[in-house]
């Protein structure tokens, strides 16, 4: 049966991007060319950065390949990484770092905190050797938005460089890049954007691009080459996801007809306030208490009902909407998502959906 993705990417799509996957494209062909370099520059335009500034660089895979390909082409033998970790997503900048044999600190929060500015600042002053800080901005381990701003001009006063994994939260929410000194922000096809799996895609700082070009562990991810060889004419060095292209290309229209980022991330606050207040509702408590993201709510197992996780989703499921299993290591949640194609009504959905359960549970 057909059924809503509330997950935070891969999401439920238009029916418009879905249509745009339905023509075949040789990776050759200058058409399809031409599309690659209007996907390039309009993702700068949403960055709001100058394209003397910055680039687009496109890479296969998901999101977490666009990740490694900056950790492991873009950070020499010289450089030491400061990690803030307060989910899986910064765990997992970690683990890149160590195959890779970085130098680096991990500074780690709890998962309900965000990394805080003052704590970066002591061991900065504790450790010159730092020369870089990386970051989730939307942690969808729990739906936490961490702040930028204040370890953004950490960043700026010493000079370092600022990766920020903005995988669930670009083009859903407003990031001034160049205002905040950001040198890497990596971002994939189908998250805030609406388009469906398959590439990550790179807003690069150019001279940073240059200063590193000779950095790269290996051959598929070397960040620094697709740049060079994409940006003379939009061709990719190897196989592209051609069809994903299409659907990307066709979804950054459709972020543009909606009223661009801004309005967009109206939609999603509005989304999420409204699944949290009906969700308390229902006595349903959220894991975060502050710092809330508008992307993905991670919502506590009710110890007033009989929870059964399995038994949860599947009723979900089967009612037409499919969420993910909690994944907070400390206690028991699940997460509902709220991007996408998805609007006010659907939420309204949903929670009838869930009352139901609730009912059935409480006679359990």
């Amino acid at each position: 049966m057909d059924y809503k993705l509330l997950t935070p990417g891969p999401l439920t799509t238009t029916k418009s991007v879905k249509q745009a996957m339905m023509v075949d494209h040789c990776t050759w062909d200058q058409e399809y060319k031409t599309i690659t370099q209007e996907i390039r520059q309009e993702l700068l335009s949403l960055a709001g950065v100058s394209d003397a500034e910055y680039t687009t660089i496109l890479m296969q895979g998901s999101g977490s390949f666009g990740v490694e390909a900056v950790l492991s082409s873009m950070l020499g033998p010289e450089d030491h990484i400061l990690i803030c970790v307060n989910g899986a997503y910064g765990r997992r900048i970690v683990s890149m770092s160590e195959r890779h044999n970085l130098t680096y600190t991990v500074y780690e929060v709890a998962e309900d905190e965000i990394p805080r500015a003052a704590d970066v600042a002591e061991i900065l002053e504790n450790d010159s050797s730092i020369t870089a800080i990386a970051m989730v901005h939307s942690e969808t381990t729990s739906g936490i938005l961490n702040e930028l701003d204040e370890i953004a001009k950490l960043v700026k006063d010493n000079e370092l460089l600022f990766i920020v994994d903005a995988m669930s939260s670009f083009g859903g929410i407003p990031i001034d890049v160049s205002a905040l000194s950001i040198d890497f922000l990596i971002s994939s096809s189908n998250k805030c954007i609406q388009g469906v799996p398959g590439f990550s895609f790179t807003l690069a700082k150019r001279d940073q691009l240059e200063k590193r070009r000779d950095f790269a562990r290996t051959v598929s991810l070397d960040l620094y080459d697709q740049y060079e060889t994409m940006e003379k004419d939009g061709k990719w060095r190897f196989t592209s996801p051609t069809h994903i292209v299409l659907a990307f290309h066709q979804a950054l229209k459709e972020l543009d007809k909606e009223g661009g980022i801004y309005q967009r991330y109206v939609r999603y606050l509005t989304n999420n306030r409204l699944l949290r207040q009906k969700m308390a509702e229902l006595g349903f408590q959220p894991f975060i208490k502050q710092h809330q993201g508008p992307f993905i709510t991670s919502f506590l197992y009710p110890e007033q009902l009989a929870f059964d996780f399995d038994t949860f989703y599947h009723h979900l499921k089967q009612n037409g909407f499919v969420i993910y299993p909690g994944k907070i290591s400390t206690v028991d949640c699940f997460r509902i998502g709220n991007i996408g194609d998805i609007y006010p009504a659907d939420i309204d959905q949903l929670v009838e959906v869930i009352e139901k359960y609730t009912e059935v549970a409480n006679v359990s």
